[in-house]
C-alpha cells in the first residue's frame, strides 16, 4: 500500500514554486497535500498529487528536476498520544527518512506520511500493530471529505 510522491527541486528564490503549482492546476491534476523543505540553495517540494504520472510527466517536460518516491500513509487518531503509538509500532523496525502530517476534515483522524528506508517491513510492521496503512485511493478520499 505505498504511493507515489513527487519530489521537486527548485532554487531557494522568490517566485519558484509558482510555475509547478500554476502547471498542475492548468492540467486540472490536483495537489491532494505537500511539503517544502528548503536549504540555502535549494528547496524540496514534496507533492502527492491526484494523477502522479501524468504530473511526473509534465512537470518534467516544462525543466523540472522531478524524482518519484514511493511513501506510506497512515491513518492516526488526532489525539496526544497518535504519534507516539505508530513510533513504537516501528521503534525496532525501520528507519523513517521523513514524515510529514494533515488532519482530514472530520477533526478525530490524521494523515501520516512516511518515507522509510524499507517500506515493505514499515508496512508489515504496522500492519502487525493494527494500524491503518492507506493506499491512495483512501488517501485522497480522507483529504476530500
Amino acid at each position: 500500500m505505498k504511493i507515489h510522491q513527487l519530489s521537486l527541486f527548485l532554487e531557494n528564490k522568490p517566485g519558484q514554486m509558482i510555475g509547478p503549482c500554476r502547471l498542475l492546476a492548468r492540467e486540472n491534476i490536483n495537489i491532494r497535500t505537500l511539503t517544502l523543505a528548503d536549504t540555502q540553495q535549494f528547496g524540496i517540494l514534496r507533492l502527492i498529487v491526484s494523477d502522479w504520472k501524468r504530473a511526473a510527466g509534465l512537470l518534467t517536460e516544462a525543466g523540472f528536476v522531478v524524482n518519484v518516491a514511493e511513501v506510506v500513509a497512515v491513518e492516526v487518531p488526532d489525539r496526544p498520544g497518535g504519534l507516539s503509538a505508530i513510533l513504537e509500532a516501528l521503534e525496532n523496525c525501520v528507519n523513517i527518512e521523513y514524515m510529514y502530517a494533515f488532519p482530514f476534515a472530520s477533526a478525530d483522524r490524521a494523515v501520516l506520511i512516511f518515507r522509510f528506508d524499507k517500506p515493505d517491513d514499515a508496512i508489515t510492521c504496522l500492519q502487525a500493530a493494527g494500524i491503518n496503512v492507506l493506499s491512495d485511493v483512501q488517501v485522497y478520499d480522507r483529504i476530500e471529505k
